[in-house]
């Protein structure tokens, strides 16, 4: 398969508010009050733990049934650790993202609990947004335009 290019295009509307779209889709982004926000939308990096549950659970969904697996039910409970200094501050030393992502896979299933396991590391390993966090994706900033 030839190789599909994403677009999205994001908008500062006021504050920290920012609206995201893609194709016929827009989400509204924010910050929680303690971070400078006004709180009208998840946060980038809530989105990046939603995006990856989103995934994770899409995978399960689309190969389910070719790794064997009775998919009765799919959800992902995920959490990160984020030391808000890097960002804010700059503090030497700090991560600007997350330290460590974490995720639990809730599987209604009949299936063998060795098939499960197997399955849980399929799906971690075919996740496209997995791919991207765990071995990292070159950013490039590209001129930009002065309007």
């Amino acid at each position: 398969m030839a190789i599909t290019t994403f677009k999205a295009t994001s908008r500062l509307v006021e504050g920290m508010q920012v609206d995201n779209f893609v194709r016929n889709f827009k989400i509204r982004m924010d910050e929680p009050q303690e971070l400078g926000g006004t709180d009208t939308g998840m946060n980038p990096v809530e989105a990046q733990l939603a995006a990856l549950g989103s995934c994770l659970t899409i995978v399960a969904a689309a190969f389910a049934k070719s790794q064997g697996i009775d998919l009765e039910d799919f959800w992902v409970e995920l959490e990160g650790d984020l030391d808000p200094a890097g960002f804010l501050q700059g503090a030497p030393g700090v991560r600007m993202g997350f330290q460590e992502v974490r995720f639990i896979p809730h599987i209604k299933t009949k299936s063998d609990p060795e098939k499960v396991d197997a399955f849980v590391r399929f799906i971690k390993e075919r996740c496209p947004v997995s791919d991207v966090m765990v071995n990292g994706t070159q950013v490039v900033a590209l001129n930009p335009v002065i309007e």
